[in-house]
């Protein structure tokens, strides 16, 4: 058996074998790979990652770098059905400009993207093209402000009251 770093390695070589410098490693470690992916091949990429072995997403999510301008969305992957992936984590991830926030979803790679990706785009206003369902999820009906992930927000002022009790 492999030792771990190994293992990674190995997994991070075969992608770099078939997409070259559309992928840039970020960081292997043992139990851990994360890779930086240009959103116009993320399906491409994250299809052939699936093939791998990384059946599951288990997380999703965005952050907002106001000083680049720009979001950064990660999907955390782990292998269910394959007993040496089950305690890696692969973090797939993709950069764009802020005016520009969408990028493609990945429900027809991973169906359990789906709730991640809304809650992403909910929270960060983040468009996941192609998902059938980007509406609100966690927020009130009534919200009418910018998304409360976005840097930019601020929270409202809170009303103290002072008196005996």
């Amino acid at each position: 058996m492999l030792q771990s770093i190994e293992k990674e390695q190995l997994l991070l070589s075969s992608i770099k074998d078939k997409f070259g410098d559309k992928v840039r490693e970020l960081y292997v470690n043992p139990k851990r790979i994360k890779i930086l992916v240009n959103r116009e091949n993320i399906v491409d990429v994250a299809t052939f990652v699936r093939d791998l072995g990384f059946d599951q997403v288990i997380s999703v999510g965005g952050t907002d770098f106001p000083k680049e301008d720009s979001f950064v969305v990660d999907y955390h992957l782990i292998g269910v059905e394959h007993e040496d992936l089950k305690k890696t984590i692969f973090d797939l991830s993709t950069k764009f400009p802020k005016n520009e926030p969408k990028t493609p979803t990945l429900m027809e790679v991973w169906p359990s993207a789906e709730y991640h990706e809304q809650e992403t785009f909910e929270m960060l206003g983040i468009i996941f093209e192609g998902h059938p369902r980007m509406e609100r999820l966690l927020l009130p009906e009534d919200w009418n402000d910018i998304p409360p992930l976005r840097k930019e927000f601020k929270l409202p002022s809170r009303l103290v009251e002072h008196g005996s009790s």
